[in-house]
């Protein structure tokens, strides 16, 4: 089982910190996948190569965002994600994805992403 791990996130000239779960190889395949709201978790997905990876939100039954990372934790896009949603993809390659569930545990974290300009 893989730790939590603090990222900082840097989004338009401002720094986001959010606590991430890094996730294992099976835990990329799972996701958000079939998991409860109010206890997901925010996911980390690191790739070793630099990559447009797209994603899919079947059987995950709330919103989400998406936040596709470059080496440094730039923001390279961000998308929210609606349930069942076939594909979603960023508009550039990325190092790290990190999907955050739009929970009440989550909701500070999120609000920084709709309310930086």
């Amino acid at each position: 089982m893989k730790k939590k791990k603090t990222l900082l996130i840097w989004y338009k000239g401002k720094k986001i910190k959010a606590k991430a779960k890094e996730c294992s190889l099976f835990e990329e395949f799972k996701g958000l996948m079939f998991s409860k709201k109010e206890k997901a978790e925010i996911l980390l997905f690191e790739f070793s190569i630099k990559q447009k990876i797209r994603i899919h939100s079947f059987f995950v039954f709330y919103d989400f965002l998406a936040v596709w990372l470059d080496d440094k934790n730039n923001v390279v896009d961000i998308k929210k994600v609606n349930p069942f949603r076939f594909c979603v993809s960023p508009k550039k390659a990325c190092f790290k994805l990190v999907e955050i569930p739009l929970n009440r545990k989550n909701r500070k974290i999120a609000l920084k992403f709709f309310l930086e300009n």
